[in-house]
């Protein structure tokens, strides 16, 4: 698809970036130190959570309407021809959108795995893996190093490859990977570190050193979360692994830090003075940070969860924490969910004795039940339950930060 329409893949520079948890709120920290070093940043990430468009973001901003709907007319005949998957079409829609807009960089985000993800058409001047844990086991393998050696899937002869925390296994894999097909690795707290995390109402502080320096980079990201201070650093040292002609300098790595902005992650916003926290957490190790995340913050009591998983998830094991929390847990279906993949809410109520749960099948009623029985209302499951919970509650994606505005 890609040849057929001018190999737009190839109009510009790119950071790939993959891993099971947190590649998109390093993908957009990426991109958004770019923007600070004043490039014109393409970022493509999935899935989206009110609109397609941010999908394809330019400068921060959804792609222009038009532009997207001329890449999808050219498009639409081959992937028609070819039998593409959505994935792969958006994919080609997307980098054709960035290459017709000129941007000097593309930040992309893996979509599922690595090797054969349809990003990896790509020849990035770094690529980068967050971490490594169970998820589409039923794509990527049933065994953590056979997922961690579809994760390694993306690293390139000569190209830098930039690590977070990885299980020891996983990290066995990925180094080993990376040592033969000639990849230069560098890892997070090892050839760079996290220092001091602070975690504020507001924002997010840390201090960070990059490799081969001993002055800390003091961080303020206004995602919350300590795995969010480990994200940050990862986007630290990745764009620190850019050549030395592109890579930002001290200050600019600040500013885009600053200025990030990443929807549905452990957001707290106030509405109809109740507090709402937001979280996409549709995994284990998404729900173990949105639980340490909810301990760490002085949130109003009580609490009640709202959570709607995909019936395919490993919800036996991601409920407990969470519910762990709550004076009352609500268990519904967002409407955007595909119907196939739909949990049978009642069904997986049944099976739990210990904590007090309601079953509510319709959203609005379980938003609006949570909002009478509590203060605090968490709303997880999956990125379909908080895009819902967004549209329900008026709340803007937000993808752009104040300064960026006027």
């Amino acid at each position: 698809m890609l040849h057929s329409v001018g190999c737009p893949h190839m109009a510009f520079r790119s950071l790939h970036v993959g891993g099971t948890n947190g590649k998109g709120s390093v993908a957009a920290m990426i991109a958004k130190i770019l923007e600070s070093a004043g490039h014109r940043v393409g970022l493509y990430t999935s899935p989206h959570l009110l609109d397609f468009a941010e999908r394809i973001r330019i400068s921060g901003q959804p792609v222009d309407d038009e532009v997207l709907a001329v890449g999808a007319r050219r498009l639409r005949p081959l992937a028609e021809a070819l039998g593409a998957t959505f994935f792969e079409t958006a994919t080609a829609l997307a980098f054709l959108c960035f290459a017709e807009e000129a941007v000097d960089f593309v930040v992309a985000e893996v979509g599922l795995g690595g090797r054969l993800d349809a990003t990896n058409v790509l020849l990035p001047e770094v690529a980068a893996i967050t971490n490594v844990a169970w998820d589409h086991s039923e794509y990527l393998g049933h065994s953590l190093s056979a997922i961690a050696g579809e994760k390694a899937g993306i690293s390139k002869p000569g190209i830098p490859l930039v690590l977070g925390r990885l299980e020891p296994e996983a990290g066995r894999i990925v180094r080993d990977t990376a040592k033969r097909v000639g990849a230069p690795l560098f890892q997070l707290g090892y050839d760079a570190g996290v220092r001091r995390i602070r975690i504020q109402r507001d924002c997010t502080e840390l201090d960070y050193v990059g490799p081969g320096s001993r002055e800390a980079i003091s961080l303020r990201c206004p995602l919350l979360g300590a795995h969010q201070a480990w994200n940050a650093g990862l986007a630290a040292l990745a764009v620190q692994s850019l050549p030395a002609r592109w890579s930002p300098a001290a200050a600019e790595i600040q500013a885009g830090i600053s200025e990030v902005r990443w929807p549905g992650r452990l957001q707290v916003e106030q509405r109809g003075g109740r507090t709402w926290v937001l979280d996409v957490a549709h995994n284990l190790v998404g729900v173990d940070a949105l639980a340490q995340g909810l301990t760490s913050l002085d949130l109003p009591t009580p609490v009640a969860l709202v959570v709607a998983i995909l019936g395919d998830k490993p919800w036996p094991e991601m409920l407990p924490p969470l519910m762990a929390l709550a004076e009352v847990s609500v268990f519904t279906v967002a409407p955007s969910m595909p119907l196939e993949r739909r949990w049978d809410a009642a069904g997986v109520a049944a099976t739990i004795s210990s904590y007090p749960v309601e079953v509510i099948e319709d959203f609005v009623a379980a938003l609006d039940y949570a909002a009478q029985a509590a203060r605090t209302i968490v709303v997880t499951g999956s990125h379909h339950t908080v895009g819902d919970a967004m549209r329900q509650l008026d709340i803007p994606v937000g993808l752009l930060c104040k300064s960026d505005v006027g």
